[in-house]
């Protein structure tokens, strides 16, 4: 009895790195041991959310509709009540990122991925989405033509390690395209270049 699994799970990641946190929890009375006093891991319940399962509490508005099917959406397994708590139905750090850019896009909010953490549930959610400030979601757009462009960190760290390497091959990708139709030369020259 004492403590909540929303509470078990703050302490826990206050204190372990978010890939050590469980995914699932089950409470149990005592632990199954073989007669030499040994855990006894066959006799311990499968994680699969059944021990787990709370009672079903269905969406009261759009915003938990919408965030409910959102959770179905990244969760794939089954309905999702409001008060379901994510990562007690099998999410974790990438879901819980992948969730964040489906609400982005979803309901036009910034929702940091700490509230994820901090609400895990359909209802607790709701909350944060009604109380954000807009924020659109947009698309990267293309950067304009110039003559060069800055390189990226990786691509400066490839440059680097084939300067060092004196042309070696170990970042080629050999690969042999066949075109169909026409071909302008010269805008290819100009793409490679």
């Amino acid at each position: 009895e004492g403590l909540q699994r929303n509470e078990v799970r703050a302490q826990l990641e206050r204190l372990l790195p978010g890939y050590m946190v469980p995914a699932y929890m089950i409470e149990m009375e005592q632990w199954p041991v073989t007669p030499s006093g040994k855990l006894d891991r066959n006799a311990l319940p499968a994680p699969d959310g059944a021990a787990d399962a709370e009672t079903y509490t269905a969406p009261r508005n759009v915003t938990e509709m919408k965030l409910s099917q959102l959770w179905e959406d990244v969760l794939k397994n089954g309905p999702v009540g409001i008060h379901d708590n994510f990562f007690d139905r099998g999410g974790h750090s990438l879901k819980a990122t992948a969730l964040v850019s489906r609400i982005s896009k979803e309901f036009d909010v910034q929702v940091p991925l700490k509230e994820v953490f901090a609400h895990p549930t359909v209802e607790g959610l709701a909350t944060v989405i009604r109380e954000g400030t807009d924020s659109p979601y947009e698309a990267i757009k293309p950067a304009e033509k110039q003559e060069t462009y800055p390189v990226s960190s990786a691509q400066k760290r490839i440059y680097v390690l084939q300067q060092l390497e004196d042309g070696g091959t170990g970042y080629n990708m050999p690969a042999v395209l066949e075109l169909e139709g026409k071909l302008n030369p010269e805008r290819m020259d100009r793409a490679f270049k």
